[in-house]
C-alpha cells in the first residue's frame, strides 16, 4: 500500500530554519523528494555470484515511470532465459500488481503479497526489494552522523515486511541533495541478512539534473551469494504512456 507525500518545505528550510535539528522522518522525506525523471529506459546487465564464486549473468531491459511506481523488465539473456519478464504497477489503495510471463510454459505468474519476499530471477534482490518504500510505513531514528552523512535506522511499522530493519547511510551532496549510498537490512530475528551498496551517475535532461542509480551491489551474508546490477544505456523522459504498462505488453521485447 502506498502513500505519496507532498514536500512543501524545501530541504533548505527544514535544515536551516527549523530550530530542532534534523529528525529521521525529516530526513527520511528528504530522500524522497529528490527530483526524479518521469520514466526511464536502460539496458542492464546482472550478475549472480554464489558462494564458490561461480557466475550466471543476465541481460535485460527495463523502463519505468512515475518513480517506477510502474515497471517492465524484458530478459534478452542467457538465451535460455530470453523473454521472460516482469511487470510491476504499485498501487495507493491495494495490494501491488506483479506478474511474470514465463514464456517456457505459455503462462503468466502473479506474485502474491505473501511472495514478496520471493528471489527475484535467483537474485539477491527479493520481489519487496523492487519497490518503492513509503514514508508512511516505517519510524525512523539518525543513529549517527558525521559532517555531511547521516545513518538513518527504519523500522516497518505498518507493512508486512521481510526485515526487522534497515540502517542506510546517507550522503548530503552539493544542491542539499541526499542519497542513500550504502544499507544493511536485518531479518526477522533482527540478524543481518543483506548489505546494499547504491551508486548513482549524474545526468541532464531537458535542463534538469538528475541523480540515477547506475550501479547496485547486494549480498546476501546469511546465504553467501551476491548480485550486482550494472544500469547501462540510460535514457530519461521518453513519454511512456501509462497504456505500456499492462500484461499484455509482456510478450514483446522492445527491440534494442
Amino acid at each position: 500500500m502506498k502513500k505519496k507525500f507532498i514536500i512543501i518545505l524545501s530541504s533548505l528550510t527544514i535544515l536551516f530554519c527549523n530550530q530542532n535539528p534534523i529528525t529521521g522522518l525529516d530526513l527520511a522525506k528528504l530522500i524522497d523528494s529528490r527530483i526524479k525523471p518521469k520514466d526511464t529506459s536502460s539496458i542492464n546487465t546482472m550478475i549472480l555470484s554464489n558462494k564458490d564464486n561461480k557466475k550466471k549473468t543476465f541481460e535485460l531491459v527495463s523502463i519505468s515511470k512515475d518513480n517506477s511506481e510502474k515497471q517492465m523488465i524484458w530478459f534478452l539473456k542467457p538465451i535460455k532465459d530470453k523473454g521472460i519478464s516482469f511487470l510491476k504497477i504499485e498501487h495507493d489503495d491495494k495490494d501491488d500488481f506483479m506478474v511474470m510471463w514465463l514464456p517456457g510454459f505459455s503462462r503468466f505468474k502473479r506474485i502474491k503479497s505473501s511472495q514478496k519476499s520471493d528471489s527475484f530471477m535467483g537474485s539477491d534482490l527479493s520481489f519487496e526489494d523492487l519497490t518503492n518504500r513509503t514514508v508512511s510505513d516505517y519510524s525512523y531514528k539518525i543513529i549517527n552522523k558525521n559532517k555531511n552523512t547521516y545513518f538513518l535506522e527504519s523500522i516497518p511499522i505498518n507493512i508486512d515486511s521481510e526485515y526487522s530493519k534497515h540502517i542506510t547511510k546517507i550522503e548530503e551532496i552539493e544542491g542539499g541533495i541526499f542519497l542513500a549510498v550504502f544499507e544493511e537490512s536485518f531479518d526477522k530475528n533482527n540478524k543481518l541478512l543483506k548489505t546494499k551498496s547504491f551508486n548513482f551517475k549524474k545526468i541532464d535532461s531537458n535542463k534538469i539534473s538528475y541523480h540515477i542509480m547506475d550501479k547496485l551491489e547486494v549480498t546476501n551474508v546469511q546465504d553467501n551469494h551476491s548480485t550486482i546490477l550494472l544500469v547501462n544505456d540510460i535514457s530519461l523522459n521518453n513519454n511512456f504512456e501509462d497504456s505500456k504498462f499492462i500484461q499484455r505488453s509482456l510478450k514483446m521485447i522492445p527491440s534494442y
